[in-house]
C-alpha cells in the first residue's frame, strides 16, 4: 500500500498547534451551552486518541517506545497522555544535558542537580571570570534552561538555578621558591 499521507513539516505542526490554543482559549471564554459541548467533545477526542496511543504503546517494543518518545511531537503527546516511558527526573536531565554543549561554548557549564518536589534543580555556572555574563548572560542561560527543562517535562512547576560555588583558587607557590636554596650561613670563628 503506498504511503499517500502528507506528512506536515514541524514548523506547520507548532502554527497549528498555536492556533489550536487560541480556538480553544476563545471557546472557554464564550458563555453558552454551544461552547460547552465544542469543549467536551474535544476532551472526548482527546482521550480517545490517547488510548489510541496506548494501544500502539503496548504492541511496540522497546526499542520502539525509545523512538517514538525521542520524536517530539509523539513525545509531547506521550506527556500529555501519562504514557511517555521515561521518568519527568529522566526527561528533564536530558534537556539540561542537551543544551550543556551550547553553555560549555560560552564559558559557562551546567549541570543536574535533580527534582525536589515539582521542582527542578539545575547548576548554573558561568565560568570563569567571565562574572554575570558568559555569552549572553547567565539570565539568557536561565531562561534557556527553564524553557527546555518545562518543555521536555511539563508535569513540573518550576525550574530553579542552583549557583555554582566559586571555589577559591589554589595558593600559587612558585617553583623557584621551592627548589631554590638557602643561603649558606655564616660561619663563626670559634
Amino acid at each position: 500500500m503506498p504511503d499517500t499521507a502528507v506528512r506536515l513539516p514541524d514548523p506547520a505542526v507548532e502554527a497549528r498547534l498555536a492556533r489550536l490554543d487560541e480556538v480553544l482559549a476563545g471557546l472557554e471564554s464564550m458563555p453558552g451551552p454551544a461552547a460547552r459541548e465544542v469543549l467536551e467533545s474535544v476532551t472526548l477526542l482527546t482521550e480517545v486518541y490517547g488510548e489510541a496511543l496506548a494501544r500502539v504503546l503496548d504492541h511496540a517494543d522497546e526499542r520502539l517506545r525509545e523512538r517514538l518518545a525521542d520524536d517530539e511531537l509523539l513525545g509531547h503527546l506521550l506527556v500529555l497522555h501519562s504514557l511517555h516511558p521515561e521518568t519527568v527526573e529522566r526527561r528533564a536531565a536530558r534537556a539540561v544535558e542537551r543544551l550543556r554543549p551550547a553553555v560549555r561554548e560560552r564559558g559557562g557549564d551546567l549541570e543536574w542537580a535533580g527534582v525536589e518536589g515539582q521542582v527542578a534543580r539545575v547548576r548554573v555556572s558561568t565560568g570563569g571570570g567571565c562574572g554575570s555574563g558568559c555569552g549572553g548572560g547567565s539570565s539568557d542561560v536561565t531562561a534557556a534552561v527553564r524553557a527546555a527543562v518545562l518543555a521536555a517535562a511539563p508535569e513540573l512547576d518550576a525550574v530553579e538555578p542552583v549557583t555554582a560555588e566559586r571555589r577559591a583558587a589554589p595558593a600559587f607557590v612558585p617553583l623557584t621558591t621551592l627548589t631554590r636554596r638557602t643561603a649558606p650561613r655564616p660561619q663563626v670563628p670559634r
